[in-house]
């Protein structure tokens, strides 16, 4: 059966080569099962309750991936809060957290703002890979609200604030408050397909179009949140090259007081479609459903900073979490 019109467009616009575009298109329409990866936020129980495969280049220590066919979701470990089920490709974007480094003063972790937290899977591994000394979890969108405090309560993750405001509000009431916002924006979803998910019109330019628009009010909003020194990381699961390196290229073009940052963790996997260091996991290199990931930083010093986390909008905490208000 023939892709796609939409699909064949995307996969021209990504690769110059028929056959790379074969490849890509074969892997986003083939019915694959994806292991899990697992992130562990304690000590592993031995011995190990998992089957595993060989460890990928990008992998961190504190991740394991799941031979196939098991599932770990059902675990009573699960349950307990010993680890986070997660995609590869998501591991792949958050390893560009490891490449922070941004620490205010003597023991003290970065305070972090993840703009687009649910479920909060990349909150897991900014708490685990930088031991943040706070975590703010903030979703503007509710019903995604109950996965996400769930999952950092089961986790019993320590120093984390679940808010709920747009991306506007935070430009406004908390500029230069952060050493770290993560952006895990919301886009078309291009590789939930790969993963065996409806993603209805992710491939048609006004979804592309749209999504990216977007993108570019809550990068806008998030760049202003940054301190100097500071950190930006910008994550998406889609293909589309206007999703992903055209909203880079325009940040830094908007924003001069910004330059990208190099991740040599993630040097095997530099996009070929701009000058800029941006990272893609493709879904043909059969790691993972797929991937975009580029760090920005703003120039200058990092410095300390003053920050009242009573006057945040708090729904709900971690009992370690520095004082805050409730709404």
């Amino acid at each position: 059966m023939e892709a796609p019109k939409n699909l064949q467009r995307i996969a021209r616009q990504l690769f110059s080569d028929s056959n790379q575009q074969a490849a890509f298109i074969q892997a986003l329409t083939a019915s694959e099962s994806w292991s899990q990866a697992l992130v562990w936020v304690g000590e592993r129980p031995q011995p190990h309750p998992f089957q595993l495969q060989t460890p990928v280049d990008f992998q961190p220590t504190y991740v394991d991936l799941l031979a196939p066919h098991q599932e770990a979701g059902t675990n009573q470990l699960h349950k307990q809060g010993f680890y986070y089920c997660l995609d590869l490709s998501s591991v792949f974007a958050g390893k560009a957290l490891e490449s922070i480094a941004c620490s205010r003063s003597g023991s003290l972790g970065p305070r972090v703002l993840d703009m687009c937290a649910a479920p909060g899977g990349k909150a897991v591994l900014a708490s685990v890979s930088l031991s943040p000394d706070l975590l703010i979890c903030n979703e503007v969108i509710g019903k995604r609200l109950p996965s996400l405090i769930s999952n950092l309560s089961r986790l019993n993750l320590p120093d984390w604030i679940v808010t709920s405001r747009d991306s506007a509000w935070w430009r406004t009431e908390c500029s230069e408050c952060f050493e770290l916002v993560i952006c895990d924006v919301p886009c078309s979803g291009q590789s939930l397909i790969v993963r065996g998910k409806q993603s209805g019109g992710c491939f048609h330019p006004a979804t592309i179009n749209m999504n990216s628009n977007r993108q570019k009010r809550i990068i806008a909003n998030s760049l202003h949140c940054v301190t100097s020194g500071g950190y930006l990381a910008y994550m998406t699961c889609t293909f589309s090259i206007q999703e992903n390196e055209k909203i880079i290229e325009w940040a830094l073009r908007k924003f001069s007081d910004f330059e990208p940052v190099v991740v040599e963790a993630l040097s095997a996997y530099r996009s070929h479609l701009t000058d800029l260091p941006f990272y893609r996991l493709w879904p043909q290199q059969q790691i993972g459903a797929g991937a975009a990931v580029a760090l920005l930083r703003r120039k200058g010093e990092a410095g300390d900073i003053s920050f009242d986390a009573s006057r945040l909008p708090v729904i709900q905490q971690s009992t370690t979490a520095k004082s805050a208000a409730p709404i």
